[in-house]
């Protein structure tokens, strides 16, 4: 009986809103089922479901996802609509239940509503955690780390065994990741029996995944995809962590001369009324969140598709082994100094992006006002789909989209900050990412010293061309299978 109020409810809802919406003219899209909508045309990879739909009914598409009106933007000029023209209207985000449970109802940078709170937040992760002078101050510390990733793979070359590069590079991203934003390393068990890696992925796929919950009212509570239990789970495990580590760090004694990691910077605005940036500790912990997901998952993504890339495509490897022997050498690893100089590497990392976004639909926007954007009405409240996998796939934009070409980036004035709108994989305006500049130095220097320090081959004589491509979608894309390959150190040294 309450399953048929529901329903009946919900049918009323859905005439009084088309009945309100017939006479302004929304974007095309598939008409939809009662209640669903066309929640049923999205499959297990979202970003290309959504991207044969737009091929029928154009770049910007109307969808109703459950009671959601729902904006789907698939092309450069679209994009530049939302993200720059009318940025001011769809910053915000839409709630949901994974930032419910997960990411403190909201309180992080990534799913925070726009307003007031958000702006401070953002302002001081902008200022006081991701300033370049702050990046710069871990720059020994990331070196440490490389050197020690170097030996481990260096002895695998000796012994001539194949490596779980997927797995190697994730926790190298994660020990990085914990020196920066929590001060030390911390094994997987610290985090829970399943690991850093596993628990990060469970949190993006589970914030990806479309929820009929968060579609359709009063249907959360009855969990019928089962995700509720895996979102609580899920932020009950980074919750406790982060106490933890808070705990720690108010516990320990504080030396001037420490470089200050994320933690203890926030803390020093924990409750104070002297400060724009009055944090307590779910604000602290939410932020947390965000920079651990953002340095550790999707840097790991963008180097383990770059290194797939480049092993599949011989040409594109020795044309970057090329320029890194010109700039560096062949006598020494390659320093975070050496990387504005090299020119072919951020193309092959744009490249790399291009085609395996970090994020292949952006986190969805919310309009905070009925708008007209070009010759459509989008609702208040409507959620934005900004699909980036079709628009840096797209072929009115770009020369043969699917085939991998770092070349392509010489001709073009084209950067990561999403100023042009064919190129945006780490979103734009108002709601672009902050940590790009971290995330990128990462990933070059990561990429560089694989390419630098070893040449690959695949296990099992496996030719280059036969290697597996397939993702697996999340808030961010990673390979679906991990890549092995067996390496062979080149440098003429000694050292590691």
């Amino acid at each position: 009986m309450f399953f048929i109020a529901i329903i009946f409810f919900s049918l009323i809802c859905l005439w009084l809103w088309g009945c309100n919406n017939k006479a302004k003219r929304l974007p095309p899209g598939p008409r939809g089922l009662p209640i669903l909508g066309s929640l049923h045309l999205l499959g297990g990879h979202p970003h290309r479901d959504l991207h044969r739909l737009a091929q029928k009914y154009g770049s910007i598409m109307h969808l109703r996802l459950g009671f959601v009106p729902t904006i789907v933007v698939s092309s450069p000029q679209a994009a530049e609509l939302f993200l720059k023209i009318h940025d001011h209207v769809f910053a915000s985000r839409p709630p949901s239940e994974a930032a419910k449970y997960i990411f403190w109802g909201q309180r992080d940078i990534v799913f925070g509503e726009y307003g007031p709170y958000w702006r401070n937040m953002r302002k001081m992760c902008t200022l006081e955690l991701l300033s370049q002078t702050k990046i710069n101050s871990f720059r020994s510390m990331r070196q440490e780390e490389i050197d020690s990733f170097i030996k481990l793979l260096r002895d695998a070359a000796n012994d001539g065994v194949a490596v779980d590069v997927s797995a190697k590079v994730a926790t190298l991203s994660a020990n990085m990741s914990c020196r920066m934003v929590l001060g030390k390393k911390y094994m997987d068990q610290d985090m829970d029996k399943k690991g850093f890696k596993a628990v990060m992925q469970e949190s993006l796929r589970l914030a990806a995944v479309p929820n009929i919950g968060d579609y359709i009212p009063y249907v959360g509570a009855l969990n019928l995809q089962g995700l509720t239990k895996g979102m609580k789970a899920t932020g009950k495990i980074f919750d406790n962590f982060f106490e933890k580590v808070i705990d720690e760090h108010m516990q320990s004694d504080r030396k001037e001369d420490k470089v200050k990691d994320f933690v203890d910077v926030m803390l020093g605005f924990l409750g104070t009324e002297e400060s724009d940036y009055r944090v307590d500790r779910p604000d602290i912990k939410a932020i947390l969140l965000d920079m651990m997901l953002a340095s550790t998952d999707t840097s790991a993504a963008a180097i383990e598709w770059a290194l797939s890339e480049l092993i599949k495509h011989p040409r594109v490897t020795k044309n970057l082994q090329m320029e890194l022997e010109s700039v560096v050498g062949i006598k020494r690893v390659v320093e975070e100094s050496d990387l504005d100089k090299l020119e072919y590497l951020d193309m092959v990392i744009k490249e790399t992006i291009r085609i395996h976004p970090v994020g292949p639909l952006l986190i969805p926007h919310q309009s905070m006002e009925d708008c007209n954007v070009g010759d459509f009405f989008i609702p208040k409240k409507s959620r934005v789909i900004i699909n980036a996998w079709a628009i840096m796939r797209d072929p009115s934009a770009w020369i043969k989209p699917e085939e991998f070409w770092p070349e392509r980036f010489e001709r073009i004035d084209v950067d990561f900050r999403g100023r042009n709108f064919r190129f945006i994989p780490f979103g734009s305006g108002r709601r672009g990412c902050p940590g790009l500049q971290l995330a990128l130095t990462i990933v070059r220097l990561v990429v560089a010293q694989l390419v630098h320090c070893f040449d690959w081959k695949l296990p099992n004589n496996l030719l280059p061309s036969e290697l597996d491509m397939s993702e697996e979608f999340g808030l961010s894309m990673p390979r679906a299978n991990h890549l092995f390959a067996i390496p062979s150190y080149r440098l003429h040294n000694e050292r590691g």
